[in-house]
């Protein structure tokens, strides 16, 4: 069979809510006032810490998709004010967010035990305004949220070949400015990280046979014999895909911190300061490309309106055609999915009847993964006018 990036189809209910005149719809999604539709018809469970589990109303998979979402919309007025990844998260909200993501990622590989099967991930992305601040459709609402996602291999497989030259595919690979001008300073300075659950993935060997990504990007596979999952339940593995995304943060801001003042020095608050100075204020490619794009910058107005300064990713963890559990951090470009880092495109479809045909076994899925967040006192259920408490 043909390797490459699948795209496939996912029908869902349309949601019946009146977007405000002058208002864009994924700018209403992005909305207070649509949280409050989140929880009532889509939510799961709640919980002290403001962490909300929902279903994905217009989701990747109707096999097995949810979220969590850390609803600060309410405390934090300011959307510039609120915490967009996890290193800005306070430690007791992430201790149980951590438990959150162990307990459903066992879930998912207790249901799902074969990689042949279904494809299993789960990961977060930015949501802060690193869009252009003009650009339609920039984010009203900056809160962090992850993805618990599981899709059938056999559709999949059946899936059509989706088109390589879609931008949302091209943050990795030849198409990633880091992969393509930086990729040794990049490895060079991951390497330097201090990392003892997390081993570096040799190059393509963390691949889906199937589409052939991820493409290029930087790959550890979570040690253990059980295939990495009981190193979910360690604290020192959620450290160190804490340091993971604090390295890539610390690599974004200072290269785009070069591009946007010439011989500028270390961005305030670094997590990695000496491994900055040593492995990128000093390496002439990393300079040379952060010149390069400047340079373009100054002469290409439609290119520099493109430009993400703020750091902006996707981080995830996945299961690999081996069993093995795979974390992978991805430059993340504008619009795409955390799918497509996996070479999944989701097109999405209004159908209320084929949705209806799944909604059952998608809820009965979700529910029993739920009382098992509420046993281990992860939270309290949430009633719908699609589901009760039980």
């Amino acid at each position: 069979m043909q390797s490459g990036p699948r795209e496939i189809l996912t029908p869902f209910r349309p949601i019946p809510l009146d977007v405000p005149e002058g208002m864009k719809p994924n700018e209403f999604f992005n909305s207070t006032e649509n949280l409050n539709d989140l929880v009532h018809n889509n939510g799961l469970l709640v919980n002290p810490e403001g962490l909300v589990l929902y279903r994905k109303a217009l989701g990747h998979s109707n096999e097995f998709d949810a979220s969590i979402i850390y609803n600060t919309s309410q405390g934090i007025l300011d959307p510039l004010g609120r915490p967009v990844r996890r290193t800005q998260v306070p430690d007791a909200v992430k201790n149980v967010w951590n438990r959150m993501n162990q307990v459903i990622i066992e879930y998912m590989l207790e249901r799902y035990p074969d990689p042949q099967r279904n494809l299993v991930l789960a990961g977060e992305a930015s949501l802060d305004a690193t869009w252009p601040l003009t650009s339609p459709g920039v984010p009203s609402i900056r809160m962090l949220h992850n993805h618990f996602i599981v899709f059938d291999q056999e559709e999949l497989r059946a899936a059509p070949l989706a088109d390589t030259d879609n931008p949302n595919l091209t943050d990795g690979g030849q198409h990633s400015l880091f992969q393509a001008h930086m990729r040794d300073v990049y490895r060079a300075f991951f390497a330097g990280l201090d990392l003892q659950i997390l081993r570096p993935c040799a190059d393509g060997a963390c691949r889906l046979a199937l589409t052939g990504y991820p493409q290029g990007l930087p790959s550890w596979e979570i040690q253990g014999a059980d295939g990495g999952l009981a190193a979910l339940k360690e604290v020192r593995f959620w450290k160190e895909y804490d340091t993971i995304l604090k390295g890539f943060i610390d690599f974004y801001r200072t290269f785009f911190t070069q591009v946007s003042t010439r011989n500028a020095p270390l961005p305030r608050d670094i997590h990695f300061p000496e491994l900055v100075a040593a492995k990128l204020q000093f390496d002439n490619d990393f300079l040379k490309t952060a010149k390069m794009v400047r340079d373009r910058c100054i002469r290409d107005a439609k290119y520099a309106n493109a430009i993400r300064w703020q750091p902006a990713f996707k981080q995830l963890v996945y299961r690999n055609d081996e069993g093995r559990l795979i974390v992978t951090i991805s430059q993340n470009s504008i619009g795409n999915a955390i799918t497509e880092v996996l070479g999944v495109v989701v097109k999405r479809a209004p159908d209320a009847e084929a949705y209806g045909r799944a909604e059952p076994a998608l809820i009965a899925r979700l529910l029993e993964m739920r009382r098992r967040l509420v046993e281990a006192d992860l939270g309290e259920a949430i009633a719908t006018p699609y589901w009760g408490t039980e």
